[in-house]
This record gives C-alpha cells, structure tokens and sequence, in this order.
C-alpha cells in the first residue's frame, strides 16, 4: 500500500486508504509511526476514498491520537463519507475527534 501524503507547514495530512481494517492497518500504521518519529505532531487523516472502518481501524485511530497528544499534537479527520460518518456516530468517536468537512477547514484549526 502506498501511503499518499502532503504538507501544508507543519501540518500533514495524511490520505487514509479504501479500507481500514486489521487486514490493511499495519503498513498504514507504520507509516504513521515513521512519520511521528519524523517529528510530525499535527497530523489530519482525509477519509474521502475511505468507506470501511472496522474496530481494529478504529482503535488504531484512538492509539495514533493518543500518542500524538502525548507529545503536544493532535490528530484531526475530515472528509467522511456517509457510511464512515455512521460509523464514527454510533461508535461515539465524532465526539473524541475533531471532524472537519474539508483538509482546509482540518488543517486551518491547527492555528
């Protein structure tokens, strides 16, 4: 899987793949974990091709949050499509998350 990525100062934004699930987490997360080791701390995941989340997905989303908040930064989401946006609201996680509709509107918060 080929991770696509952009900067926009210091904030990078992260295009999140079709599918989040524990079949398809692990590149992803490790590159993640590089780019945090990189020193990258305000990071937004763009959902738009992305329309399967499962609870793997989920809680890697929760552990890459949580790191990033550990050492100052944040992770912010935006770009959810209707069925991914169901899963965050029945899941309750569109209330641990700051989700935003557009990567301009996710990266501008980090202000």
């Amino acid at each position: 899987m080929q991770l696509t990525t952009e900067t926009f100062g210091r904030t990078l934004v992260v295009h999140t793949p079709e599918e989040l699930t524990a079949e398809s987490i692990s590149v992803f997360q490790q590159s993640v974990e590089d780019a945090l080791d990189s020193g990258n701390l305000q990071m937004v995941f763009e959902f738009e091709r992305t329309d399967l989340v499962d609870s793997e997905g989920l809680t890697m989303l929760l552990d890459v949050r949580d790191k990033l908040r550990e050492q100052g930064g944040d992770l912010k989401l935006c770009g959810l499509i209707d069925h991914s946006r169901k899963i965050f609201e029945v899941t309750r996680l569109d209330r641990q998350f700051d989700v935003f509709d557009s990567v301009i509107d996710a990266v501008g918060s980090f202000q």
